[in-house]
């Protein structure tokens, strides 16, 4: 994401995880029991679901026609952007998940990423302990992924990519037996530049470590519009979860490179009425192998009310699944 009402509702203490590897092992047979769909899954940041009175999370997002969501995580395992009139879900314990993984097989839904926020420059080896709890618990949960952030607090660029392939080879070591992928969201100054990504996929060298693809991040970024099909068919084979979302900037400036976040909360929109081509997208991912989700994050839904926001979101459900 960009600086945005959705990022600003989530931003030191770690929770109980999983009592071991087994249990993690025990509960993901459980998540996997959930209805798994051939094509890409139909999904939603979930601090974009209106908190509709007497309504829970899957509720809202069965009423938007998705069937999967992005969820974040924060450091004590908790995941309080999916709602519930009755409890609050956490992974930090064997029951918590049992009973988040019980409530998305009842709705037919799925995670299909967990979402975390980091500093890896700031605290390294916290990350480590975090991202490898995380991951159990994306494994319980039969998610596909964790969306990680790599962006420098208090480092330069130069410093902070040593300092982040370093960090990043030691959580996917920690990791490795969950066989969780992790997307490093492009995003910020940092990701969105693709002479930092190269390096940084080049020195870790792990088929794990790949990207939450942001498909408007890029553009807003300045990228010209021709170059985001270059760059999404670069990264493709590394994709492991999406962020969808787009802009529609004047005819004249589509193709010019522009100041990074230019005239973004002017012109960032639904889907289907923007700038980029989705089903170039689909088709540039679905041909890379991709498997996993196509994740609605339209931004521009901070200017709705709830009951609009319910029917944009539905409508860009629509647009995506007749796309595919």
């Amino acid at each position: 994401m960009n600086d945005s009402f959705s990022r600003r509702q989530f931003l030191d203490a770690s929770g109980r995880l999983l009592a071991g590897l087994g249990t993690a092992s025990l509960l993901s047979s459980r998540a996997a029991a959930a209805p798994a769909s051939k094509r890409l899954t139909l999904a939603t940041r979930e601090v974009l679901l209106p908190r509709t009175p007497g309504a829970d999370c899957w509720t809202v997002l069965k009423s938007i026609g998705a069937e999967g969501v992005e969820a974040t995580i924060q450091e004590d395992l908790s995941l309080p952007a999916l709602f519930h009139p009755r409890r609050k879900y956490t992974a930090a314990t064997p029951s918590g998940i049992e009973q988040l993984v019980d409530d998305m097989k009842a709705a037919g839904c799925r995670i299909t990423a967990l979402c975390t926020y980091n500093r890896f420059d700031d605290r390294p080896d916290f990350e480590i302990q975090w991202g490898t709890k995380v991951a159990r618990a994306a494994q319980a949960l039969g998610a596909k992924a964790v969306r990680i952030d790599v962006v420098p607090h208090k480092m330069a660029a130069e410093s902070f990519l040593g300092l982040c392939a370093q960090t990043l080879k030691r959580l996917l070591q920690a990791t490795e037996s969950t066989g969780v992928a992790f997307g490093i969201e492009n995003h910020g100054a940092t990701t969105n530049d693709p002479e930092f990504l190269r390096p940084l996929f080049e020195r870790v060298g792990s088929k794990r470590l790949g990207l939450t693809l942001d498909t408007g991040n890029f553009y807003w970024y300045g990228h010209p519009l021709s170059k985001l099909y270059e760059l999404y068919e670069e990264f493709a084979t590394r994709v492991f979860h999406t962020h969808c979302k787009s802009i529609h900037y004047p005819a004249q400036d589509r193709q010019r490179r522009r100041p990074i976040g230019w005239e973004y909360a002017k012109y960032h929109c639904p889907l289907d009425q923007g700038d980029i081509d989705f089903r170039r997208v689909i088709g540039i991912l679905v041909k890379a192998g991709y498997q996993n989700d196509l994740c609605i994050e339209d931004e521009s839904l901070g200017k709705c009310s709830p009951a609009e926001r319910i029917a944009v979101l539905a409508r860009e459900v629509r647009y995506l699944k007749d796309l595919l």
